[in-house]
Parts: C-alpha cells; sequence; structure tokens
C-alpha cells in the first residue's frame, strides 16, 4: 500500500514539476536575455536607459503576479486545481512563443515595447496562477508529516528552470556565430518553449484532481467566493499578512538577488562576458538545487520557521563581503597587465543615423589568463563629438573574459548565495498550505506568495541596478555594493516579523 502510494505521489510530483518549470523557463528566458532585450525593442540611443526600461519591463510581469493569484486562486478554489492550472501553462506558452515573433524597435517603432510589456504581463498573470495551484495540488496529496520535502520538488523548478534557460541560451550562442545570434538567435529559446508546453499539456491533461479537493466538493463543502473568505475575514486575513511580511517578502528578495541579481550585477557591473556569466550561474545552480530537497525535508523534522529565518539572517550578514569579494576577484585593476600586448585601434565608422562615429577599441592581457575589451564610440556632429546634456555622447562597452581560477571562486560564491535561497524556499510552500484551510487554500496561499516573490522580489533587479547607477555616478568608489541595500533592508524586516509572530510548530493552524 505504502508503495503504491509513493509511486502515485511521484507520478504527481513528476507531473506538477514538469509544467511549472517550464512556466518559469518561459518567464526567465526575457530576464536571461535581458542585456540582449534592450537592444532589439528599445531605443538605441541610450543603452542604460534601454537596459534599465528592459528590467522594468522584466518587473512588470512580477507586479501582475498578486492579480494572476487572485483571478486564478479563485478558479483553483471553486473549479479545481488541475483544470486551473492546466490553463495557465497554455497562456504562458503562448505569450513566450509571441514574444520571440515581434518585429524589432527599428521595424515598428515604440509598438514593440508596447507588445512586450502586454505580453509580460499576460506571463505575469499565467505564473500568478500557476505556483499556488501546483503546490496546493502536490501538498494535498503528500502524507501529513512529510509536506515539506514533497513541495520541496516542487520549489526546485523555478531553479531548473532558470538553468534550463540559460542551457538553451549557451547552447544556442554556440551553435550560431556571435552576429547571427544577434540577428536573429536570440529569438530561438522563446519559440523552443511551445514544443515543451506542448508536451507538458498532454502530461497534465490525464492527471487526476486533487483528493482532498475532490472530497471537498462532493462533499458540498468548497467555497462559493473564495477571495471575500479570504480577505474579508478578518482571522484569515491576519494570516494573509503574516506570510506576506513575516515569510514571503524577505523570501521573495533573497531569491532573486541570490539568481537574478548576481546574474545581472556579473554582466552589467563586472563586465564578464554574457556566455561565460550564464555558464557560472548554471555551475552554481546545478550544485545548489538538491539542497531544497534537503531544507524541505529538514523543515519537516524541525519546523519551517527556523530554517527560513536562519536563511534570511545569514544572507543579510553575508551579501556584502559576498559581493565585495566577487568584485575583487575580477576587477583588472587588481591584476598585472601584459603592456607589450595591450592594443588601441581607432576608426571611423558611419552609424545608423548616416553621422559618424569615432571608435577606440582597446585591447588587454593579464598575467593571470583575464582579457579585457574597451569599445569606446563617440558621436560626432560636423567633426566634434557630438554635446548631449552638457557633455561629449560617448558608449563606452567593456568585457572581460575571466580566468578558470576566478571562474571557479565566483561559481562558489554564487552557489553559497543559492544556499540562502534553498533554505528560505525550500518550506515555503509546505508553510503556506498550512496555513489556509482546503475551501480557499489556493487564493489564500497564492497572493502573499507573489505579493513577496513578484512585487518585493520582481522588482529588486530594477531598483538595485538602479542603485548602483546612481552611486556610479555620484562618484561611490563602492558603488558596486549600494544595490544590495534593498534586500538587505526588506529581508531584514521580514527576518524580524517572522521572529516575532510566526509559531514553528502551529497544530492549530495546520489544516489538512
Amino acid at each position: 500500500m505504502k508503495e503504491k502510494s509513493t509511486k502515485r505521489i511521484w507520478k504527481v510530483i513528476s507531473a506538477s514539476s514538469m509544467g511549472t518549470m517550464i512556466e518559469w523557463y518561459d518567464f526567465y528566458i526575457f530576464g536571461s536575455l535581458a542585456v540582449v532585450i534592450s537592444t532589439k525593442f528599445f531605443p538605441a540611443d541610450n543603452p542604460t536607459a534601454a537596459f534599465l526600461a528592459t528590467l522594468a519591463t522584466f518587473a512588470v510581469g512580477f507586479v501582475v503576479r498578486p492579480f494572476g493569484a487572485l483571478f486564478f486562486g479563485r478558479l483553483g478554489d471553486i473549479i479545481g486545481r488541475k483544470y486551473t492550472f492546466m490553463v495557465t501553462l497554455l497562456l504562458m506558452g503562448g505569450a513566450t512563443f509571441l514574444i520571440g515573433c515581434i518585429p524589432s524597435y527599428e521595424t515598428i517603432g515604440f509598438m514593440a515595447p508596447v507588445l512586450v510589456l502586454i505580453l509580460r504581463m499576460l506571463q505575469g498573470l499565467a505564473l500568478g496562477g500557476e505556483y499556488g495551484g501546483a503546490a496546493t495540488y502536490v501538498a494535498e496529496h503528500a502524507p501529513v508529516g512529510e509536506r515539506g520535502y514533497w513541495t520541496s520538488w516542487i520549489q526546485t523548478t523555478a531553479t531548473v528552470g532558470l538553468f534550463i534557460s540559460l542551457m538553451v541560451i549557451l547552447g544556442t550562442r554556440n551553435l550560431l556565430t556571435p552576429e547571427e545570434f544577434d540577428l536573429w538567435g536570440w529569438r530561438v529559446p522563446f519559440w523552443v518553449s511551445i514544443i515543451m508546453v506542448g508536451v507538458s499539456y498532454m502530461i497534465r491533461k490525464n492527471m487526476d484532481e486533487s483528493p482532498v479537493f475532490a472530497k471537498a466538493k462532493e462533499e458540498g463543502k468548497t467555497s462559493k467566493n473564495p477571495l471575500a473568505e479570504s480577505f474579508g475575514n478578518r482571522y484569515n486575513l491576519k494570516f494573509v499578512l503574516l506570510a506576506l511580511f513575516g515569510a514571503t517578502m524577505g523570501q521573495g528578495v533573497i531569491w532573486y538577488t541570490g539568481q537574478f541579481y548576481a546574474m545581472s550585477f556579473m554582466k552589467t557591473v563586472m563586465s564578464i562576458e554574457s556566455s561565460q556569466v550564464d555558464t557560472l550561474l548554471g555551475i552554481a545552480l546545478l550544485l545548489g538545487t538538491p539542497f531544497f530537497i534537503v531544507f524541505g525535508w529538514l523543515s519537516d523534522k524541525v519546523g519551517r520557521k527556523y530554517i527560513m529565518m536562519g536563511g534570511m539572517l545569514i544572507a543579510i550578514l553575508s551579501y556584502r563581503p559576498i559581493y565585495q569579494k566577487m568584485y575583487d576577484t575580477t576587477d583588472v585593476k587588481n591584476k598585472i597587465e601584459i603592456v607589450d600586448k595591450t592594443t588601441i585601434v581607432a576608426e571611423l565608422k558611419e552609424n545608423k543615423k548616416l553621422a559618424m562615429d569615432s571608435i577606440y577599441t582597446t585591447n588587454k592581457a593579464y598575467t593571470d589568463g583575464t582579457t579585457f575589451l574597451e569599445i569606446k564610440t563617440v558621436s560626432l556632429e560636423n567633426g566634434k563629438a557630438m554635446i548631449v546634456d552638457g557633455k561629449p555622447k560617448v558608449e563606452t562597452k567593456t568585457t572581460v573574459n575571466i580566468n578558470d581560477s576566478d571562474k571557479w571562486s565566483l561559481v562558489l560564491l554564487i552557489f553559497i548565495q543559492v544556499l540562502f535561497v534553498t533554505m528560505v524556499y525550500g518550506p515555503i510552500a509546505a508553510f503556506l498550505v498550512e496555513m489556509f484551510p482546503v475551501k480557499i487554500r489556493y487564493t489564500s496561499m497564492s497572493l502573499p506568495y507573489h505579493v513577496g516573490n513578484g512585487i518585493f522580489g520582481g522588482l529588486l533587479p530594477a531598483i538595485s541596478t538602479y542603485l548602483v547607477i546612481n552611486a556610479k555616478e555620484a562618484g561611490d568608489l563602492n558603488f558596486f555594493l549600494e544595490g544590495l541595500w534593498y534586500p538587505i533592508i526588506i529581508a531584514g524586516a521580514s527576518f524580524v516579523i517572522g521572529m516575532m509572530y510566526i509559531k514553528n510548530k502551529d497544530k492549530k493552524n495546520t489544516h489538512v
């Protein structure tokens, strides 16, 4: 009997995880390609503004997730878990595929960013309904006392989705020339998703409804108005707010710091070559992913609270030293230049506006194997540097190729951050499921999760990058650390609230 039960839960895990992983893949492709997308769908006149606009569009997908949680959560509590997250899967897959089909800004002008924005909103709505459905579905199949372990498999899907997105991008880059990838190859990862979505849909189509929900529906105990019962009931609302401010808010910023901000930081602040960053992050994610299961299992033994709070506290205390070490590891100012190998080439080129650019290309090599490429483009007007806001219009693009020793140092530092993520994220699904009763569970748990992750977490790359750019322009020598204040403050507030008000094992509030 035990073997049959275990076989059934593995079937549930496999079907739920595959679909959720694909939805995260779809969602993360945009973030993983943010640097490239900023040159395709936004005006190229100001690369920094275009990149910030891309991050803001990326963040919009997170901001609308709570609305998806409300809409699909209500459907999930009325109609059922299975059919609701089948709809979210198709919505996500369709939106992702269409992003890969949108013509560039040069072709259709401002319609390009508008269409991207609309499709990102649809992705956010779909993801807002997906996670709560998958986590609830698995938890309601899992034996009581083992929910942390079984739901932690769902927790791995976001990281696996990011990992696969990085590997697909890396594979596409390696199969194509840089020119081909820049011209059309970046669209391939978006197109690939439609195939995976189709396969996942066929698998999910054959799944049964959650036995707990099916029983409640048969007995007429489902909610007729999940939104009112979830948020209009003061007793339940108290737990919704506690889940948000005491857990998911902090968990959200630690998640996005350890993965997305780490990636953005290496590409834009440290200027490491893009495919190298994808490889480093991919290795760290591969090494760290099993720890979601470890901490999910451990939470069944010692409780959810102290594992989640411990992850937040360690992250808060460690972020600045970790990012200082990351920056110092590849900072060429700390390396010995091979002067004889330094080359500087100057040339004039006609730009897209039929004016001229003066381009200075500098190549440097260092004794430890690091190479440095800087391309400085000065826009000319009547043979002189164009003046914008009282300054010459100069665009500088820097690319650093790091050596093997630095690669493994960075993998270790990212892996440590992924461990923080697994501590706060591994137990969170079981923690949320156990806070709310069956009839309003989908709705009640989805909202705090997606506000915490979608708004507090999703805004992190844009806010932190903005803080770094501002600090750099102000001449702050430690500008690269300023973006960390956002996750440190948010996680700090969540840690204090969680420690004060969350009970480690409150059986009275643990629902079937």
